[in-house]
């Protein structure tokens, strides 16, 4: 405890612990649409590496979690951390969970928050890693992502860019890959223009505890309907924070997304 003297007062304030973060990159080998893609190239550098770099920059801790090694190789040849998951998780956060897990066994070290970074994301934006830290100055908070704003003329409609709408305080009230909310008696073509629709952006952070109760849910119905794992925590009664971001994330899902990346690498460089 720490004595303040005011006025021949002493007041007792609790000391301000240091929360610790851990960035944890989850990297599979085998993605359907495009094999191997952690390993690209992206201007000499894999998209592993580029990633973690960008991290890197915010959070002093951080790792990749595979379940290939020819990934793990490519992390430590770079200087990077990493630590080997199951095959068997569904999802990024199942793997960011059991990543959590073996690096407090094998270091001793914890960790208040884990950050689960996308690692087909060779842009990640500095701003969205501080803005989804920062939410984690509010002890409430449980569970936090990143929304933004459509663009003018991006399509609301397509399934591919999740929607998310928000409470007064910044909560997730739900996620879907259909228009939410509905504008009755407006037409669909009207919409966006009636109404600023929020894209999710799936950047996540947890608090330990949180994620290491959400990796043990069930799937419920909204989940399998929609196939948004968020909305399981949402079903089970946890919170979603958001912040509110104006940049774009760019991702790599398949060999097409890599040209459009390797233009846009080399769109910077003719500009630095």
């Amino acid at each position: 405890m720490l004595a303040i003297w005011e006025k021949s007062r002493i007041f007792v304030a609790p000391l301000q612990l240091v929360m610790r973060f851990i960035a944890i990159i989850p990297a599979r080998y085998a993605s359907t649409r495009f094999p191997g893609k952690p390993l690209a190239d992206i201007g000499g550098q894999t998209m592993i590496e580029r990633v973690y770099r960008r991290v890197n920059a915010v959070f002093e801790n951080l790792c990749v979690a595979t379940d290939d090694e020819r990934i793990e190789q490519v992390v430590k040849a770079f200087g990077g951390t990493v630590a080997m998951t199951s095959e068997a998780h569904r999802s990024g956060t199942d793997r960011v969970g059991e990543a959590l897990d073996t690096i407090e066994r094998t270091t001793g070290e914890r960790f208040d928050v884990a950050v689960n970074v996308q690692g087909d994301e060779p842009f990640v934006a500095e701003e969205h890693l501080v803005k989804i830290r920062a939410l984690f100055d509010d002890p409430a908070i449980e569970i936090a992502t990143l929304v933004k704003p459509f663009a003018d003329g991006e399509d609301i409609f397509n399934p591919n860019s999740p929607k998310v709408v928000l409470d007064g305080y910044g909560n997730a009230l739900m996620f879907s890959r259909s228009a939410i909310p509905h504008l009755r008696g407006v037409p669909p073509e009207e919409w966006s223009s009636k109404h600023t629709y929020l894209k999710h952006i799936g950047l996540y952070a947890y608090r330990a505890d949180t994620l290491r109760a959400i990796t043990q849910l069930p799937q419920g119905e909204l989940e399998r309907a929609e196939s948004l794992e968020q909305l399981r925590w949402l079903e089970n009664g946890y919170r979603i924070r958001t912040a509110l971001t104006a940049s774009e994330t760019v991702a790599v899902d398949t060999p097409e997304d890599l040209q459009r990346v390797l233009a846009m690498l080399d769109e910077k460089i003719k500009k630095a």
